[in-house]
């Protein structure tokens, strides 16, 4: 019966890598080192020269010479047999290696022969062991195919996972922005409202003052008849200076006119045109042709008759730069 190495040797494997394989496997058999060598064909040193390991030689005494160098067998031993199960082995290699796959310890020197194996046992034996080659190889690929599919099948997954994560985080981009859109339409229309709700009252004011001051010119003319004329004169000339017309010219060549209070701030004057104008909504600064004057922000709350605007002034609109 041929030895393992040689089955492995037979099967096409080199001399060096049977060794190792079986040294590596404790010479379970040639199946187990077979399986070995297929996992391990790709390791760096797999094709380096392999040294047997250094192991006792089955058959010596404890003196350390065996029965046949001692002379005391006048019979040559031709092979090693196990005693537990009568297995006859060619090579102390031969027993190490059973020994190490059936847990058997008991041997001992034979001079029966070991029964050669004929080419057909041979080839029956080399055909099982190719058969199981292919059936291994053809598992590993399965196995193979298996894993491919398992690794499609995550990073496929992973790539939907990753297109809905991109989705939902455009998704609520877009929500953000929409909200925040919404958010500065509502302070835009509550600016809008306060605007609206300030030239109210300031048309409240002004018509509240300007019943005042009639209601305080004719109490002065009742209570001064001897000053009537002059007293006259001077309410006719505050009445005609406690107001303020305006004539607005926007960018786009179109005029706005309206009448304000002479203590009314620029202010006022600058609300309403936000509110009224039809050039668009840029930013603009408010200026005099004659004489040349552009207001600054601290103009802004000077009343109108500070300015030099009473009783009448023309208003230019431009861009602000």
């Amino acid at each position: 019966m041929p030895t393992d190495e040689e089955i492995l040797v037979e099967m096409g494997f080199p001399m060096h890598q049977a060794q190792r394989a079986l040294a590596n496997t404790g010479y379970k058999g040639a199946q187990i080192a077979m399986d070995w060598l297929l996992a391990h064909s790709d390791d760096p040193d797999i094709d380096e020269p392999f040294e047997l390991p250094k192991s006792y030689t089955l058959g010596a005494n404890t003196t350390g010479s065996t029965n046949i160098e001692q002379g005391n067998d006048p019979l040559e031993a031709k092979c090693l047999k196990c005693e537990e199960c009568g297995k006859l082995l060619k090579t102390a290699m031969d027993a190490q290696a059973h020994a190490a796959h059936y847990q058997h310890t008991n041997f001992s020197e034979s001079t029966e022969e070991l029964k050669p194996i004929t080419e057909e046992e041979k080839k029956e034996q080399l055909l099982k062991l190719q058969e199981k080659l292919k059936q291994k190889r053809f598992e590993k690929e399965e196995m193979e195919k298996k894993e491919q599919i398992q690794r499609e099948r995550i990073r496929r997954n992973q790539g939907r996972d990753i297109s809905l994560a991109k989705q939902k985080l455009e998704e609520a981009e877009m929500k953000k922005l929409a909200d925040e859109r919404r958010k500065e339409k509502n302070e835009e229309k509550k600016a809008r409202q306060r605007v609206k709700d300030q030239i109210e009252k300031d048309k409240l004011d002004r018509a509240s003052k300007a019943i005042k001051e009639k209601e305080d010119i004719q109490s002065s003319l009742l209570c001064k008849v001897s000053s009537e004329c002059a007293s006259n004169l001077t309410a006719l000339s505050q009445k005609d200076y406690a107001q303020c017309k305006l004539q607005i010219r926007l960018t786009n060549g179109e005029t706005l006119t309206q009448t304000f209070g002479a203590k009314e701030s620029l202010n006022a004057v600058r609300l309403y045109i936000e509110m009224n104008r039809t050039d668009g909504c840029d930013p603009f600064s408010l200026m005099t042709s004659f004489p040349r004057k552009i207001f600054s922000i601290n103009d802004m709350e000077k009343p109108l008759d500070a300015l030099g605007l009473v009783p009448s002034a023309v208003i230019i609109v431009t861009k602000r730069q």
